[in-house]
């Protein structure tokens, strides 16, 4: 049991409402709406939160209120009519079933949001300003809009009264409108509206009293707000503490969830969203405060990864709820396994920003290393025992062979894993070493445990040939050696250094050097900060539009943050056509996508990134003598059924099925390889 867990586990009463424990989960947009409506996907999402034991699951982040706020970015829910009703119905009953509490977050988005979607209404603000993030500019809200709106809200709020919520709150943070009124940044004014902190106030207060009128005394309502904006003509902390306590002492709002900062642009939104380069809890201190100053049950979310700092945070009385959410979609179980005393268990979030990035980019929300979430409908949190004990060799221990090695034991098997290296890990091991990703690492220790757990018989130094596979006669053997790094085509690529070669100390590029990037990735943009750290006057390169061009607005920000700081030089739309020597220096071609034009770079290192090839010639080798010939059947996988060799125990009756999974396959990222893993394991 974890220190000050008891506190964890202490009920806490909001009115007539008993949440079970303080451990809660924030309202966030996973991009599972359908047609504006909380269905089976999103149910079960929030559902298996429940089974897990938590206390207060709320969804729905920036559910919208009014028809000038659209749900169609993010696939969000929209509230702003009486067919989202039974949708919440069931969504509610479902949700109590477990013990658990349901509440939504309402909005309107304000100039948060597009105005080409949906009904290409403009968007609508306090000002006719333009929003950096959504890149729309506002249209000033007129009296007669202010007035609806305001009634949109009150309407909504009754929609979650009669659905059986348990309560809503509105946002007031992350730059959407109430807040848009708030800050002098947005909000330029000069009617009743505006100008004073008095006047800005307005329009929140008349939402939340039509609220009140709509729903009685006895409804929960609060307001998630920030407790500093964090941004040059701004809110300060000290306008937030007298916004929180001028609304608690009307008695507006029940309980308040305090951020920091505003996502008005793209490393305001990192921030705000702070991932693995931030510590635990950075903005603790915020929420801390305004529970000084108002009589309300204070909520908290930003990068509480783990039981022992969410249950310090609460024992000390910083908060009175903490929000647990990434670590929810890592592992929805975690409040049932600390009270099961089994919190080593736990798939603790390492903050990869993964969940998030997907969304902002136009995927759905999807955990890193927990490829089950969010597909609760097809894969199991919980791995069922097979209807007989197999014998099995997974081949690789980065994480997708130790993900195979974890539910094949689950599933009751005998499971030998070799690794050819001393460690177990694979590709991790590497990204680890760069600046801020060393958080990375948790994602293989938490694996490396379970499997140690369950028993499987590791096997390190190690290298599968047939011989060594025949010995065991196995029933299954799963290929997961994943990839090696390639140094591209250019002319002369033998003359360059991969990112992986500086990571793992195999070169050490000293001087001037020049970094090219084909993939867009993390790899290139952390080995460009290990570099520039280590002295080096670094230019990044690649054929991207920009660098970091598949990194997500969560991470991609600090990423260009640090780059800036330590003076990298960033050419995008360009790639490394040859590279050749010139006396102890190196000769770098590149030429302009755009134009064809070619320049050339004289530099002391090349440093490369062009993914991974991949390492499968065990594959190849075990491939004739498979029963299945080394081929997973595609259509089973993707529906997540058994594969056609495994059904009734074929796979048992002499001989072995063989597949291949990660970036054994094709280079990926972790994600794949675990979800491959986790697909096709589930059901041998």
């Amino acid at each position: 049991m974890i220190a000050n867990a008891e506190a964890l586990l202490k009920p806490l009463t909001i009115k007539g409402l008993t949440i079970r424990n303080r451990v809660m989960s924030t309202s966030h947009a996973p991009s599972y709406g359908k047609d504006g409506k909380p269905q089976q996907r999103y149910q079960l999402y929030h559902e298996e939160k429940a089974k897990g034991g938590i206390g207060l699951t709320m969804f729905g982040g920036s559910s919208s209120v009014s028809v000038d706020s659209p749900a169609a970015p993010w696939n969000q829910i929209s509230v702003a009519d009486d067919s989202v009703v039974p949708f919440f119905t069931e969504f509610s009953e479902r949700i109590h079933r477990h013990g658990a509490k349901l509440m939504i977050q309402l909005t309107h988005m304000g100039r948060r949001t597009k105005w080409d979607t949906e009904h290409w209404i403009p968007v609508k603000s306090a000002s006719p300003t333009r929003e950096p993030a959504s890149r729309a500019i506002a249209k000033e809200l007129e009296q007669e809009e202010i007035d609806r709106i305001v009634a949109d809200f009150a309407a909504a709020a009754r929609r979650c009264r009669e659905g059986g919520l348990d309560g809503c709150e509105i946002s007031a943070a992350h730059g959407h409108l109430v807040d848009q009124f708030w800050s002098p940044n947005s909000n330029h004014r000069t009617d009743q509206y505006g100008g004073s902190l008095e006047n800005r106030m307005r329009f929140g207060i008349e939402v939340l009293s039509a609220m009140r009128e709509a729903v009685g005394d006895d409804y929960i309502i609060g307001m998630r707000m920030s407790g500093d904006e964090m941004l040059k003509g701004g809110l300060s902390h000290e306008d937030c503490v007298s916004i929180a306590a001028e609304y608690t002492s009307r008695g507006l709002v029940d309980f308040l969830n305090i951020i920091g900062g505003q996502a008005r642009d793209h490393i305001a939104h990192a921030i705000s969203l702070p991932n693995m380069s931030f510590p635990v809890a950075p903005f603790l201190s915020l929420p801390s405060a305004i529970k000084r100053e108002v009589d309300v049950p204070i909520f908290h979310a930003q990068r509480v990864t783990d039981l022992a700092t969410g249950a310090r945070a609460v024992a000390e009385g910083h908060v009175d709820m903490i929000a647990m959410t990434r670590a929810h979609i890592a592992d929805p179980h975690l409040v049932k396994k600390l009270s099961e005393g089994r919190a080593d268990d736990i798939r603790q979030c390492v903050g990869a920003g993964y969940c998030i990035d997907r969304i902002y980019v136009g995927g759905d929300a999807l955990c890193i290393q927990n490829a089950a979430t969010g597909r609760e409908a097809t894969m199991p949190h919980v791995i069922e025992k097979a209807a007989a004990a197999k014998k099995a060799v997974v081949i690789g221990g980065g994480v997708g062979g130790l993900e195979a090695a974890r539910v094949l034991a689950e599933r009751g098997h005998q499971v030998t894993l070799f690794e050819k290296s001393d460690r177990l890990g694979g590709q991790i091991n590497v990204a680890a070493k760069a600046t801020w990703r060393e958080a990375l690492s948790g994602i293989p220790r938490w694996l490396v445990s379970q499997v140690q757990k369950l028993g499987v018989d590791i096997r390190l130094g190690t290298e599968a040939g047939e011989a060594e596979i025949a010995a065991l006669s196995p029933d299954i053997v799963i290929v997961a050696t994943g990839g090696l790094p390639s140094r591209g085509e250019a002319k002369g690529h033998e003359h360059a250094v991969t990112t992986w070669d500086v990571l793992e100390g195999r070169s050490e590029p000293s001087g001037t050097v020049l970094l090219y990037d084909e993939i867009g990735g993390h790899n290139a943009a952390s080995t460009a900060e290990v570099l520039a750290k280590k002295g080096c006057l670094v230019e990044i390169v690649t054929h991207d539009r920009m660098i970091g061009e598949e990194i997500g607005p969560t991470n991609q920000p600090v990423h260009l943050r640090e780059l800036y700081k330590l003076g990298v030089l960033m050419t995008p739309n360009s790639e490394l056509i040859e590279i050749y020597p010139e006396g102890n220096r190196m000769i770098a071609a590149i030429r302009n996508t755009m134009t064809d034009a070619e320049e050339e770079r004289v530099v002391d290192s090349v440093v490369v990134d062009y993914g991974t090839l991949p390492v499968d010639a065990v594959h190849f080798a075990l491939k004739d003598g498979a029963k299945n010939k080394g081929f997973t059947d595609l259509q089973a996988l993707i529906a997540g059924a058994p594969q056609p060799f495994e059904i009734n125990g074929a796979a048992s009756d002499g001989g072995y099925t063989l597949y291949r999974i990660g970036d054994a396959v094709a280079g990926r990222n972790i994600h794949a390889a675990i979800y491959d893993a986790l697909r096709l394991c589930k059901d041998l």
